[in-house]
């Protein structure tokens, strides 16, 4: 049964790991919100917030939502060992605290502002690659050609992965968020892409540790403060989650924003036919509510929690569903439209990043990518044509976004 067509009767079932659920979810997120804003899961025994307001009150809270047990709904990847592969996803209070500070020492807000040079020489780069397929009459693919391309040449180079490995950290890093249909857990596949990422970083560490360069792997080896740095491990998992979230949700960050703005005929005209690049920003912004790539975040309950007279007991497992909060239309009018012209107070509302101790360390480089992609594509074209029934999503519990988005031809300025 479809995600959609069981909306219309019988009992919700939300379950992301579901392969129907995963192409349209949105309909289970509606029907959640208005009958059963805190959903129980009793086949996968998982809670899950859909409104706007219980999840930002819940990414704010202090002492009910633990991430001490990770942000996986999947079994194997749930538990006090989530730290090791998630970094400081995976703590609460000092530690998660005192872990965020030591690597925002080396992960500064300078030296995103100071990538800018490398993102605009890397996305020419593609970028022309993709032009001068287009015009040769053979097409190009958004996803495999150009977005699933420049973050992770990004953040390789900032980390100083080598540009001959990065095919293959790119390969390991979609094999560990990829589920296979029917499989309630991470495959075999993703179990042992992490261990192949975990190896190839703790070489990599290792090597700077010799042999500092000018590099984050390098600035986290030095990060100190009051005399504390950090381990070999944890600057491991840090890099590990970088490559993985911060990739990934750029990735599809930019497969979103093409594929829902060419569907969409005169706002599309509003971006390409005219030019637009101040158009750019709420662009970016709306791609961020409408079609966010994190759907869903897990936490550990600390104390239970009560929504309209229903309990989740302390101990479960909860999803704070980003995806659903996004479309709630309690805080925006028209949710489930896609409109460049949203008023920007409504915009400043959604959740994509997270917030509160956890916001996203990675949003002002994952915005600094988008800007710099987007304000160069309606630059060089005036017109690119999408083939929307070919497009091909990837299979994630959590998170949303396509594997491929063929692009037919283009209108070079």
């Amino acid at each position: 049964m479809s995600a959609a067509t069981q909306t219309e009767r019988g009992p919700i079932v939300f379950d992301p790991f579901d392969y129907a659920f995963q192409e349209d979810p949105y309909p289970v997120y509606a029907r959640c919100r208005a009958e059963e804003p805190l959903h129980h899961n009793p086949t996968h025994d998982f809670w899950v917030l859909t409104r706007h307001a219980d999840v930002q009150q819940a990414f704010r809270s202090e002492g009910v939502y633990s991430n001490a047990m990770g942000v996986s709904l999947e079994p194997s990847a749930w538990g006090p060992h989530a730290h090791k592969v998630m970094s400081f996803l995976g703590m609460d209070g000092d530690r998660q605290k005192r872990l965020r500070s030591l690597v925002s020492k080396g992960f500064t807000p300078r030296r995103v502002t100071e990538l800018t040079p490398q993102v605009e020489r890397l996305t020419d780069r593609y970028l022309t690659r993709c032009l001068e397929l287009a015009e040769s009459g053979q097409g190009f693919d958004w996803i495999t050609d150009f977005a699933g391309k420049l973050p992770m040449d990004v953040i390789s180079e900032m980390m100083g992965v080598p540009e001959a490995d990065r095919d293959e950290v790119r390969r390991l890093a979609d094999l560990v968020v990829h589920r296979e249909d029917g499989v309630h857990d991470v495959p075999e596949a993703g179990v042992a892409a992490s261990l192949d990422l975990v190896v190839y970083y703790a070489a990599m560490v290792d090597q700077r540790r010799r042999r500092p360069t000018d590099d984050l792997t390098s600035a986290l080896l030095a990060a100190e403060i009051d005399g504390d740095r950090l381990a070999d491990d944890e600057i491991i998992a840090f890099l590990f989650l970088m490559v993985v979230a911060g990739n990934e949700t750029t990735t599809k960050l930019l497969g979103h924003a093409l594929f829902h703005l060419t569907r969409h005929e005169s706002q599309y005209d509003d971006v390409f036919a005219a030019g637009d690049t101040d158009l750019v920003t709420p662009w970016i912004e709306e791609t961020l509510r409408f079609d966010t790539s994190s759907q869903l975040l897990a936490r550990h309950l600390l104390a239970d929690v009560e929504v309209d007279g229903v309990v989740a007991p302390a101990g479960s497992r909860i999803a704070l569903c980003i995806g659903s909060a996004n479309r709630d239309e309690r805080v925006f009018s028209r949710a489930d439209t896609f409109d460049l012209h949203r008023p920007k107070g409504e915009l400043a509302q959604l959740v994509s990043f997270g917030g509160g101790r956890h916001f996203c360390l990675g949003a002002n480089l994952a915005r600094l990518e988008a800007q710099v992609a987007l304000r160069e594509l309606v630059t060089r074209v005036d017109r690119i044509d999408v083939a929307h029934d070919d497009c091909r999503r990837v299979h994630s519990v959590s998170v949303r976004g396509f594997a491929s988005v063929p692009v037919t031809s283009v209108g070079v300025r």
